[in-house]
């Protein structure tokens, strides 16, 4: 064997020994290699907390009064805003205003409730802490079907907003609840609980007629302004059965609270207090903010 080796150096002369850089390339490839594996861990890591800071990201402190018009939104506004409930009419632009309860500050933006302009509250969404839909609950059984259209579009908007924002809370005001006739049959029920119930049900019906016409089970003439988005709105499933009717307490979209108030013009408000002279009448509005998260 040894003499099979010197025949081979006398032949071919001493083996090549290996220069030092031959001899670091493969770990100046290895280290490379470690180098780009750390900076695709960093880099997966910087994506997935900035996904999760994202899908935690709190709303703004925006409050949305929408509505239809004349139900009372702009008088809420100023009840909150200046602690006094002024004369008031139907508006045809965005009001928006400040106000402080309890060392926390809140943007109030009260949206027409015009067709041609009520869908200007999709411009405040991102900012929405909050949804405060006003209802008139004295006429609720007249005009049923026109707020229940309005609510439709809201609730459809709701539910297709991203994953990554959270969603604002619901609240449906049946306001003027002072107007409505209580019988001998309701006389143990509040005012505000039987506008809250008569809201809830008109409200209940008229929403599962228009679920039922989008899935083609039935035709409700006039539905949607001008017969738009026929076969386009959605946000009117339940988490339960679809056969079941629309139940707000099945709402897809999360809970939706209810509360009813009432306001008189020229009554001067204490909302911090303890219920005393003034603000009787929103005072329901008042502990449902204060429990915002």
């Amino acid at each position: 064997m040894a003499r099979g080796l010197k025949a081979l150096e006398s032949e071919h002369g001493d083996w090549p020994t290996p220069s030092p850089l031959a001899m670091e390339l493969p770990i100046v490839a290895d280290q490379k290699l470690l180098l780009l594996s750390l900076l695709g861990a960093v880099l997966l890591v910087v994506v997935a907390l900035y996904l999760a800071r994202r899908r935690s990201r709190p709303r703004g402190n925006s409050v949305i009064l929408a509505g239809a018009s004349d139900a009372g939104k702009t008088a809420i506004l100023s009840a909150l805003t200046y602690k006094e409930t002024l004369p008031s009419h139907a508006s045809l632009q965005t009001n928006t205003s400040i106000f402080s309860l309890n060392k926390r500050t809140f943007t109030l933006v009260d949206v027409p409730g015009h067709p041609r302009i009520r869908s200007q509250f999709s411009d405040h969404l991102p900012d929405a802490k909050a949804i405060v839909f006003v209802v008139d609950a004295s006429n609720i059984s007249r005009n049923g079907p026109v707020v229940a259209e309005h609510l439709h579009h809201i609730l459809h908007t709701l539910v297709n907003i991203p994953p990554s924002q959270s969603p604002p809370a619901v609240l449906i005001l049946a306001h003027k609840c002072d107007l409505l006739k209580t019988g001998s049959s309701s006389a143990a029920t509040s005012s505000d609980q039987l506008a809250i119930n008569r809201v809830r049900a008109v409200l209940e019906r008229e929403l599962e007629k228009r679920r039922l016409s989008h899935t083609g089970s039935v035709t409700i003439d006039g539905l949607g302004a001008e017969g738009e988005d026929r076969a386009e709105l959605g946000g009117l499933d339940s988490n339960g059965s679809t056969s079941e009717p629309f139940k707000f307490t099945d709402w897809e979209g999360g809970d939706i609270d209810f509360v009813g108030t009432w306001t008189s013009v020229g009554e001067k408000l204490d909302l911090e207090g303890e219920k005393s002279a003034g603000g009787e009448g929103i005072r329901g509005l008042i502990e449902w903010l204060e429990g915002l998260p």
